[in-house]
């Protein structure tokens, strides 16, 4: 009789071997080196980034979908500066943000330098289990371009060859359709629905879990 489905997945569990995180990563280096794409820079993210964040962070058709409140110029540059103070991946809950940066696009508040126009996070799951979150965020002006496709595929490349987790997974408010079609188009498949987890906006919100193995990636990037 053929192995089952559930067999062939632990077979290959068991060949992936044990959790092997490539931790502390210092995202420090990549301030000089950032990862670049056809488009776009991602390089970690820096308080002084925050005009541009903030340009974004203050939208409602953005914050609807994250778990942001409504803040102020002053707050949302606090928060960009909070964000921005992640940079060493080593225990539970640590995260990095890189700043998209798209060259030849002038800042908002500094025309000689260049724009961000969104930011994405790595985020420590589990250091036990080997497991990492990506995030992401996009100023809407900029939706529509294939700049989140790039930016996130980049990440996840860069995520699963340098940290080696064994699992990536991603959480998103159950509403967002277009970050769900990001995370599928990424490979990923859609796990789970944890229905209303949050309060949020006045209403209870879905939330949708997306995932994929370290094999899998390897396996769709040849």
């Amino acid at each position: 009789m053929a192995a089952g489905p559930d067999v062939d997945r632990v077979a290959a569990a068991v060949a992936d071997g044990p959790p092997a995180l490539r931790f502390p990563y210092d995202a420090t280096v990549l301030v000089a080196k950032p990862l670049r794409t056809e488009r776009l820079v991602l390089r970690p993210l820096e308080a002084s980034d925050a005009a541009d964040v903030y340009e974004y962070q203050r939208l409602p058709e953005v914050i609807r979908y994250l778990p942001w409140p409504e803040r102020d110029r002053t707050e949302g540059y606090a928060h960009t500066a909070k964000r921005a103070a992640g940079r060493v991946l080593a225990a539970d809950g640590d995260f990095v943000f890189f700043a998209a940066v798209l060259p030849g696009t002038p800042a908002t508040d500094d025309s000689t330098r260049d724009r961000i126009i969104g930011d994405f996070m790595i985020r420590t799951s589990s250091v036990l289990h080997a497991q990492l979150e990506l995030g992401w965020v996009l100023h809407p002006d900029f939706q529509g371009r294939g700049y989140a496709r790039e930016a996130a595929q980049a990440l996840l490349d860069f995520t699963f060859e340098t940290l080696n987790p064994h699992r990536v997974q991603a959480f998103l408010d159950a509403r967002n359709g277009a970050s769900a079609a990001l995370c599928e188009r990424l490979g990923m498949r859609r796990e789970a629905t944890i229905l209303e987890e949050q309060y949020n906006d006045g209403e209870w919100q879905d939330t949708a879990i997306y995932g994929v193995l370290r094999r899998e990636w390897a396996a769709a990037r040849g």
